[in-house]
C-alpha cells in the first residue's frame, strides 16, 4: 500500500498564509508543521487498523530509524507485531516501549497482553500487579480476568469480567471469554446466557455461536439455538453438535447431525465427511 502524502492541500494551505502578510514565517512554519503533523498521524493510524502487519511492521520500523526519539512509532511497532500474530517479538517491543521515559501505565497493560499470548501467565500477572489500581481501563481488565482465570480464581474473575464489560460498549469478545470460564467451571446455563448476550452485541462473533452450541451439548441439547448464522455457520455447527454427541456416547444422534452438516454445507465439507466416515 502506498499513501502519497496530500501535497494539494498542504500547497492550498501554504497558499492562504502567504496570502495573509500579518502571519510570520514562524506562523507560516507552524502551520505546515502541523499539517505534517496529522498526516502522519493519519498514516499511523492507517497502519494500526486496516494495514496489512507485515506493511505495518516495515512501516514503524523506518519511523523508528529516523525518529528513535519518539514512543509513537515504537509502540506502533508492538501492536503491530501483535496483530501479525509475533507474539514473542511484540514482548520485546513492548520492554523497549516500557523502557521509554514517555511510557505510561496503558503501555504496561499492553506488554501483558503480549505476555498472555505467549502464554506467560506468572509475569502477565507480574506486570499487570505493578499498575496503579487507579489506572481504570477495559483492556487492564480484560487481562485481569483472564489472568484470574488461568489462576482458577473465578470470584476474581467473575469480578473483573463484570467490569470489563461495563468499561466497553463492545463487550461480545469479553463476554464470549466469560461465557467460556463458566463453561470449563461447569456452569453450562450461565455459560449460554453469556454467548447469547454476546451473539446480541456481534451477530458474526461465531466463536460464541460454536462455544453456545458446546454448552447446549453438555446437557445433551443439540437443537442448534436460535441466533443468526450463515448456511455455512450452520453446517459448522451442525458439525459441532454431531461431535459433541458422539464424545458422549450419542453416537446416532451424532452420525446424524454429521450427515445434516454435509447436506447443509455450500461446498464440500470435508471434515465432517471424515467424522462421519470414521464413525462407519
Amino acid at each position: 500500500m502506498r499513501h502519497r502524502i496530500a501535497v494539494a492541500l498542504l500547497a492550498g494551505g501554504t497558499l492562504v498564509l502567504s496570502g495573509c502578510n500579518a502571519m510570520s514565517d514562524a506562523d507560516v512554519a507552524r502551520a505546515v508543521a502541523n499539517a505534517e503533523a496529522a498526516e502522519a498521524d493519519s498514516i499511523r493510524e492507517i497502519m494500526l487498523t486496516v494495514a496489512e502487519p507485515r506493511e505495518a511492521i516495515d512501516y514503524f520500523n523506518r519511523r523508528i530509524a529516523t525518529e528513535p526519539d519518539l514512543i509513537e512509532p515504537r509502540r506502533g511497532l508492538a501492536t503491530s507485531l501483535a496483530r501479525g500474530g509475533r507474539a514473542s517479538e511484540a514482548v520485546l517491543a513492548w520492554r523497549k516501549v516500557i523502557a521509554h521515559p514517555d511510557s505510561g501505565h496503558e503501555d504496561k497493560v499492553m506488554l501483558a497482553d503480549a505476555l498472555i499470548r505467549t502464554s506467560d501467565w506468572a509475569e502477565a500477572k507480574t506486570v499487570l500487579d505493578s499498575i496503579p489500581p487507579t489506572h481504570e481501563t477495559f483492556d487492564r481488565y480484560r487481562l485481569e480476568a483472564m489472568v484470574a482465570d488461568a489462576n482458577q480464581q473465578w470470584s476474581r474473575a467473575d469480578s473483573f469480567y463484570e467490569t470489563a464489560v461495563d468499561l466497553t460498549t463492545k463487550p461480545a469478545g469479553v463476554l464470549n471469554n466469560w461465557g467460556f470460564s463458566k463453561l470449563t467451571r461447569g456452569d453450562t446455563g450461565a455459560a449460554e446466557r453469556l454467548f447469547i448476550e454476546a451473539i446480541t452485541y456481534n451477530e458474526d462473533l461465531f466463536t460464541a455461536k460454536n462455544n453456545l452450541v458446546l454448552a447446549r451439548a453438555k446437557s445433551r441439547n443439540y437443537a442448534l439455538p436460535i441466533v443468526p448464522m450463515t448456511q455455512e455457520e450452520r453446517a459448522q455447527l451442525l458439525h459441532t453438535a454431531g461431535l459433541a454427541a458422539v464424545k458422549q456416547g450419542d453416537t446416532d444422534i451424532g452420525r446424524t447431525l454429521l450427515q445434516d452438516a454435509i447436506d447443509t454445507h455450500p461446498r464440500h465439507f470435508e471434515p465432517a465427511v471424515r467424522a462421519l466416515q470414521a464413525l462407519g
